[in-house]
């Protein structure tokens, strides 16, 4: 396996190039136990409401209002200052709370 431009991997003996753009995010729904993304190729994907403790301390109000960023790569949340990026939610990684 080698390196160049991107990640490859060999199939058959011979390199492929893999893309690894996560799918753009069409619509995003925050219940009082997940937050769940609706993928642009049809996936459906949730993470836990508690890898967000912005999220987990906003209002329904708050988790309402939301826009879809960087060409469907994330959301933020202004009134609550959250991001959170597709690439997270398929690695699982959830937002740390800073130490008090």
């Amino acid at each position: 396996m080698t390196r160049k431009s991107g990640i490859e991997e060999l199939k058959h003996g011979k390199p492929i190039a893999v893309d690894m753009m996560p799918p753009g995010l069409r619509d995003i729904h925050v219940t009082d136990e997940e937050i769940i993304a609706y993928l642009l190729d049809g996936r459906t994907i949730s993470v836990p409401l508690a890898w967000s403790w912005r999220l987990s301390e906003a209002t329904p109000e708050q988790r309402n209002r939301f826009h879809i960023i960087g060409d469907g790569q994330g959301v933020h949340w202004p009134d609550v200052d959250e991001d959170i990026s597709i690439r997270g939610m398929l690695y699982g990684i959830p937002a740390k709370k800073p130490k008090r």
